[in-house]
């Protein structure tokens, strides 16, 4: 984890990456519970003998379960000493290359793209790249928009 001691520091580091996280495994327990949690049970996430048979030989994460890791993954990948609070703001592009089968370890590595001054903080947009753990290509980038109040 990258710890920066004031917001303004980061304004110097547009197009760097600011920040990767720590591995997080997705199991089945959380493609289930987020499967409850969203009314979203189809077969391919949660019956592992049927998707056994299907197009990934197991189970796969929901992409919104996923992209749902950005605020985990991002607080593990950085954190901003003089911040009181961040809020997402939304997403401007959001993409999934691969599926996540069940038991993947994931990883997101922090761009920033653009830093803009806004009252009482900033606004980033930060390319965010979830990497599957022994994966060729991402499974999920996304442009998030977060703002960061001192």
């Amino acid at each position: 984890m990258k710890t920066f001691a004031h917001l303004a520091d980061l304004a110097a580091l547009e197009g760097r990456e600011i920040g990767a996280s720590d591995w997080v495994s997705v199991d089945q327990a959380r493609i289930d519970l987020f499967a409850r949690a969203t009314g979203d049970a189809q077969w391919i996430h949660v019956d592992p003998v049927r998707a056994a048979a299907g197009p990934f030989g197991t189970t796969v994460a929901h992409g919104f379960l996923t992209l749902s890791l950005l605020p985990e993954l991002f607080a593990a990948a950085l954190s901003i000493a003089d911040v009181r609070m961040g809020l997402n703001y939304g997403l401007d592009r959001v993409r999934f290359p691969s599926p996540v089968p069940v038991d993947s370890r994931l990883r997101a590595v922090c761009l920033l793209k653009t830093f803009e001054a806004i009252a009482g903080g900033a606004q980033l947009t930060t390319m965010v790249t979830i990497e599957r753990e022994g994966g060729t290509k991402p499974a999920c980038v996304a442009d998030w928009v977060t703002r960061h109040l001192v």
